[in-house]
């Protein structure tokens, strides 16, 4: 049994090559292999926004306060919003992050393929964020 104490590990800024915008990125669990899944809280500021991207095996968001917006490639923009649950299917390219005007936080589970959770893309325009976010 391993016991992560709340604060023992340290946050970090997420990376300017992965986000726009300000990230915080909080870990929460990362077991030794076997284990393929791993979390993390991470909190956009207002703005922020991921990269487009993809997950070899999916991704499950849990929203835990403020109010976001996620969008799978091709599809609209949608709103979420504490207690909302988004599941990403393996290989679906698409972005999550804040709105124009309010914070999001949520926790975010994925399981690593040869090594890695992610396979991140290219940024989200401006343009596409600001169009999206119009509605």
């Amino acid at each position: 049994m391993e016991i992560k104490r709340a604060g023992a590990q340290p946050s970090g800024k997420g990376p300017a090559d992965w986000f726009t915008g300000t990230v915080r990125i909080e870990p929460l669990f990362s077991p030794p292999e076997p284990a393929r899944a791993g979390g993390a809280l991470v909190t956009f500021e207002p703005g922020a926004r991921t990269a487009w991207h993809t997950h070899p095996l999916g991704q499950t968001l849990f929203v835990t306060s403020g109010c976001g917006w996620v969008q799978r490639d091709g599809g609209p923009v949608e709103e979420i919003r504490p207690g909302d649950v988004i599941w990403f299917p393996p290989g679906e390219k698409h972005w999550h992050g804040a709105t124009a005007t309010t914070a999001m936080s949520h926790i975010a589970v994925q399981e690593k393929q040869n090594g890695s959770p992610v396979d991140w893309l290219e940024h989200v325009s401006d343009e596409q964020y600001v169009e999206g976010g119009a509605r």
